[in-house]
């Protein structure tokens, strides 16, 4: 009776180690949560841009004022009854060049060289 009480504890003990320690144990199930709950969050984001495409291709399907926007915004096109200004802002002034002389720049070599 005594080597069975044995036997089950030892079986128990190499259970309780491939549940706790192994590669497929616990920790890989927490590290696949984790990779499911990664995957959630960018698929609720891709969902939401999709969702903002699709609005956006029934604006430009149904109404001429979606693509009235389109087009100034990226084509930088303006309506036929309307004026285009553009302001630019001023460049800083360039800094004035110093003028070119016929100075030698190290007067004491071009005098030992006389």
């Amino acid at each position: 009776m005594k080597w069975l009480a044995v036997a089950l504890f030892a079986a128990l003990l190499l259970l309780q180690y491939r549940l706790w320690l192994s590669n497929d144990g616990v920790a890989e199930v927490l590290r696949l949560q984790a990779a499911v709950a990664a995957r959630q969050a960018d698929n609720a984001r891709l969902f939401e841009r999709n969702q903002q495409l699709a609005a956006e291709v029934r604006d430009l399907k149904q109404g001429y004022s979606a693509l009235e926007e389109r087009a100034r915004s990226d084509l930088g096109m303006i309506a036929g009854n309307e004026s285009f200004y553009q302001v630019v802002p001023p460049r800083p002034p360039a800094p004035a060049a110093a003028p070119m002389s016929s100075v030698p720049q190290n007067p004491q070599r071009t005098a030992a060289a006389r």
